[in-house]
């Protein structure tokens, strides 16, 4: 699109998905500004934090809360105001809402029920660790949050490890030594990687080169533990065909005793090249059994 076209704000019956700044405020877009200023509602993961947002910009909106443990429950009073006409801005704590945010829910049954959603783009972290990473980006594989207990993030790591791919992971601050060490423990301290801390904010840090080497300037720096980070890990070199070896079912077993059953099957979709839909129900059987 030429840069002189502008898309037109518009109000009334729609939803808007509004990316926010990951830390920096002045990255977010002028669209982002009217959209958040003309909208009727927001709907925000956390409105104590969308709201010291909301009052940088001088504004002062009506909000709903709209979570990960509320979105279903939510999702019937942003359907009631999209049905008055209203616009609606939703938004997470940081950057592209869905992006291992909560919305999904929410999009589906706006789409669902016949309403326009259109994205308001902007920042998003695993974007902005991509462009700077120096690691190939022709082809790169999001997995989110891997799960929290070791056992689990470790079989979620040993199913990746043969992908060709980019491997692109969030990771808190309290559980980034315990991500590296099972890192080097499945794929080996040789393994290349870029690990992305405090995007675009005060203490923006990349440490990257081989796992090891990486783990040991994150523990040496006293802000290491400190601030959100992006885990990027280059794919592995091996034969095209090794990633066929990863048993699905077993993968998928060890997975749902520590995921929510959509993201188990999400992950191993993802590491065999299986159809999202069949895992589903299979993962559901395993939970139930």
């Amino acid at each position: 699109m030429p840069s002189s076209e502008r898309t037109p704000v518009s109000v009334g019956g729609q939803l808007y998905v509004v990316a926010t700044p990951i830390g920096n405020l002045d990255d977010l877009t002028e669209r982002a500004r009217q959209v958040l200023a003309k909208a009727d509602l927001v709907a925000a993961e956390d409105t104590r934090h969308s709201g010291r947002l909301l009052q940088h910009l001088g504004l002062n909106k009506q909000m709903l809360a709209l979570h990960d443990h509320n979105e279903r429950a939510r999702v019937s009073q942003v359907l009631d105001a999209l049905s008055k006409g209203q616009s609606v801005a939703l938004v997470s704590d940081a950057g592209t809402p869905l992006i291992s945010d909560p919305g999904y829910i929410l999009v589906r049954e706006a789409r669902a029920a016949g309403y326009p959603v259109s994205p308001i783009p902007g920042a998003c972290a695993l974007v902005a660790a991509l462009s700077a990473a120096g690691l190939p980006t022709d082809q790169f594989l999001f997995a989110g949050f891997l799960p929290a207990k070791r056992v689990g993030r470790k079989s979620a790591l040993e199913g990746f490890r043969h992908q060709p791919a980019t491997l692109v992971f969030y990771e808190s601050p309290h559980r980034i030594t315990d991500f590296m060490e099972d890192l080097i423990e499945v794929m080996g301290g040789d393994r290349e990687c870029v690990l992305g801390r405090e995007l675009t904010k005060a203490f923006e840090t990349f440490y990257a080169g081989p796992a090891g080497k990486v783990l040991s300037e994150l523990q040496a720096d006293p802000h290491g533990s400190k601030g959100e980070f992006v885990v990027m890990i280059r794919g592995s070199e091996d034969s095209p065909g090794a990633e066929a070896s990863v048993d699905a079912d077993k993968l998928l077993a060890m997975l749902v005793k520590e995921l929510p059953v959509k993201k188990a099957a999400r992950i191993v979709a993802d590491v065999c090249g299986l159809g999202k839909n069949e895992l589903y129900q299979r993962a559901l059987e395993m939970k139930e059994g």
